[in-house]
């Protein structure tokens, strides 16, 4: 009670000091009421405010962050991030990595939810005269699909091209119809890159065509351009390629 009746006392005693005895409203109490009726401004108001000076620095900071426009995006990574890139690759299962490995979680006597595949293959440039480096990932069973003689995968991997960097793929792997993954990022000048791959099954599980479609990253360097060798069972990498000569390698290519 005695916080709460401070201010109380303190109000009374400015608006007594600031009225005299011989004020006409104390001498007429109608008056007063009719002034505390009347007056609705607290007597703490009565004075003119100070105007904000339009001249303020802080003031014209603030309309200026408000009002401005957005700065304009650079064109060249613009017109980047809408070009689309084609980038060929052949994925060969040559039988030296210990690839793929089948681990049967699932215990039943066909392939079955829950099993894992983890792999690792070599890639080489579409037109087969370049080693580029290796796939490495993980699939995961979902779907034995008895009638179509094959099944479907959960894949999760990444093709390392050496200097270059990486590009990291998800989705659906069908192994006996072609696949659409999608490209989930990279790094080196794979950095920001994201689009979608077609995977063309060849030879199960041993030869695979990828058509990468990218965006979002600079020009390819030419040594990952060129027409493909079109995917066929009898393709091979040069013997160049597969020996892993020098001239036949991106620089420090992934093994």
């Amino acid at each position: 009670m005695a916080a709460t009746a401070a201010p109380s006392l303190r109000a009374s005693s400015l608006l007594s000091g600031s009225l005299s005895k011989s004020s006409p409203i104390l001498q007429n109490p109608k008056s007063l009421g009719s002034l505390l009726l009347h007056n609705t401004t607290p007597f703490f108001l009565t004075k003119p405010l100070r105007q904000v000076s339009s001249s303020n620095p802080c003031h014209k900071s603030i309309s200026a962050s408000i009002f401005s426009s957005k700065p304009k995006q650079d064109s060249s990574r613009r017109q980047d991030s809408e070009k689309v890139q084609e980038l060929f690759v052949y994925e060969i299962n040559e039988r030296d990595r210990g690839s793929p490995a089948y681990l049967r979680l699932s215990q039943q006597p066909v392939n079955s939810l829950g099993d894992l595949v983890p792999f690792s293959n070599k890639i080489y440039h579409g037109n087969l005269e370049k080693r580029l480096g290796i796939t490495a990932g993980l699939c995961v069973l979902i779907q034995h699909v008895k009638e179509r003689g094959g099944d479907r995968y959960e894949a999760i991997y990444s093709f390392y091209f050496g200097d270059y960097g990486h590009i990291s793929v998800q989705g659906a792997y069908l192994t006996y119809e072609d696949s659409y993954l999608a490209v989930t990022g990279g790094s080196g000048i794979f950095e920001g890159v994201y689009g979608q791959v077609k995977l063309q099954q060849i030879v199960f599980p041993f030869k695979l065509f990828y058509t990468f479609y990218l965006k979002g990253i600079p020009d390819l360097p030419s040594e990952l351009l060129g027409r493909p060798v079109p995917p066929a069972p009898g393709v091979e990498p040069s013997v160049a390629a597969k020996a892993a000569e020098p001239h036949a390698t991106v620089k420090n290519y992934t093994n």
